[in-house]
């Protein structure tokens, strides 16, 4: 466990307003200080983050007064914090974003580029630093430390500290069985940069994903009765397919996918590329991310919405 310093917590003796009884109890703080506090969602009474000054307190209430910050306005269009504390960082990545740049020294800009502008604002001596990655065409759920300490921590643990991490896809055709696991051993061959699946022990490193086919769309026939159109055209089965993952590989759901004959839609390395897509973009998504806080200790769980494109292909 890593340390920081604590929440203060301060229990209501008698009826009061917000305002008036932090003032009294935060050894003399300035009513912009406290209001600071206020606009920063980092006051709450019970378990309800409060606002306003002037919200009335009852005897026996707890107000606490965190520490860390609060949510944050990031205003971009690719990136969105959803959590953010004095220790991390998580936001929601949308496709076309790279999480860091793949040379060292580009101008590219990236989820960690504007997440170390937006920390720099806020204080010149801060950094920000990945703790994992997401291709550049998946979107959802990222999480970034605020110390090089808990990105070590966190990368070593990870698999210790992640205690859910769900992905949803949508695939060409339909996985049979409709639920269970695939299971091989990963090879990279970094002379074109591609991952192999063998189904047997061949040296590689364990793969396991975990799914379930969510929705499917039914197939189509052609005009003439010829059968299911090929994809592609305008027919073909598509599946809203939910993963879990057991390891953490590289492209591990796309290679997997793609082994069982049935590609992530828009996957231009493992499948038939964007030219077979409805969708412009990978149709991959990290939708929930939960995790035990290296700090306090609780588990933490973020779920960021399908992508609505997703769903309406299966219409």
């Amino acid at each position: 466990m890593i340390k920081r310093k604590q929440d203060t917590v301060l229990k209501v003796a008698e009826p009061a307003e917000l305002m008036d009884f932090l003032l009294a109890k935060m050894g003399g703080m300035a009513k912009s200080s406290v209001k600071q506090l206020l606009g920063q969602r980092r006051v709450k009474v019970g378990n309800a983050v409060q606002t306003r000054h002037d919200f009335m307190l009852k005897k026996g209430d707890v107000v606490t007064v965190s520490s860390g910050r609060g949510n944050s306005q990031l205003n971009h269009p690719k990136l969105k914090i959803v959590y953010e504390d004095d220790d991390l960082i998580v936001v929601n990545k949308q496709p076309g974003l790279l999480t860091v740049a793949a040379t060292p020294g580009s101008s590219e800009t990236t989820a960690y580029s504007i997440l170390r502008a937006y920390v720099k604002k806020q204080n010149a001596r801060a950094g920000i630093y990945v703790v994992h990655r997401l291709d550049r065409e998946t979107s959802g759920l990222l999480v970034f430390a605020r110390s090089e300490e808990l990105q070590h921590y966190m990368r070593e643990y990870w698999r210790d500290l992640v205690t859910e991490r769900t992905y949803i896809a949508l695939t060409e055709g339909c996985l049979e069985p409709r639920e269970g696991q695939i299971k091989s051993w990963f090879t990279e061959d970094k002379r074109n940069a591609m991952v192999y699946s063998s189904p047997v022990d061949d040296g590689g490193d364990l793969a396991i994903t975990n799914y379930k086919v969510l929705r499917t769309t039914p197939p189509q026939s052609s005009p003439q009765g010829m059968g299911p159109l090929p994809f592609g055209e305008t027919g073909g089965v598509y599946s809203l397919v939910e993963l879990h993952l057991e390891t953490g590989r590289t492209n591990q759901i796309r290679v997997h996918l793609a082994s069982k004959g049935c590609p992530v839609v828009g996957d231009r390395k493992y499948g038939h590329g964007n030219e077979s897509s409805p969708i412009d973009r990978l149709c991959l998504h990290a939708k929930v991310l939960a995790f035990i806080h290296p700090v306090t200790e609780k588990t933490v769980r973020f779920e960021s919405p399908v992508p609505k494109e997703f769903n309406h292909v299966l219409m």
